[in-house]
This record gives structure tokens, sequence and C-alpha cells, in this order.
């Protein structure tokens, strides 16, 4: 996370946030990260891309109705634009980010 930041401050900005809640004892998320990372290098600077670990952060998760994880939150301007559960395939992420930055460019 940015340093300095409140996670709240984060998901304000323009700039869509891609979040993944996730937990270090689930393998779904684990299979998540190269996905991430992937979905990183083709986005570049169109969006921010964070982890929160729901067992280290549970008030965040209760405010969001985290259920199951993986969870991936897409968040432009403080509100929640796009939500899944379950593994997503990178070019699907990459095609949710590019389609949100040009609504808002």
């Amino acid at each position: 996370m940015a340093k300095g930041k409140s996670f709240s401050e984060i998901i304000k900005g323009d700039q869509p946030v891609l979040v993944d809640f996730y937990a270090t004892w689930c393998g779904p998320c684990k299979m998540m990260q190269p996905i991430l990372t992937e979905t990183a290098g083709k986005v570049g600077a169109k969006a921010k891309i964070i982890k929160i670990d729901i067992d280290k952060n549970p008030m965040a998760a209760s405010r969001f109705q985290v259920k199951s994880v993986p969870t991936l939150v897409l968040f432009q301007n403080g509100k929640v634009v796009w939500r899944k559960s379950g593994v997503v395939p990178a070019n699907q992420l990459v095609e949710v980010i590019n389609k949100q930055a040009t609504v808002n460019s």
C-alpha cells in the first residue's frame, strides 16, 4: 500500500484501484498472485492494484461484505464499480480496468 495513505484515501482517488481481498491460507488466493502481476504489467499506470489480508484487516473485509476469498473489488472515487469472487483471469481484469479507465478519462 502507498506509504502514509490510508485504505480509504487510496480508494477515493480518480485512478481505479483493484483490491484483492485474500487470506494466506487460501489456495485460490495464491493462484491470483501471478494473475495480478500479469494484470499490473498490462494496465501499467491506469490502475493501482493492492492486496488486503482479511485476517489482518477484518474491518475492511466486513465493511465491503467480503464473504469468500479471493474477492476482487474495483474502486473508483471511493465507489465499488465492479466486484467478483474467485479466481479471475488476467484478460478479464485488464478488460474491466481498461473499460473503467476509459469511462473516466
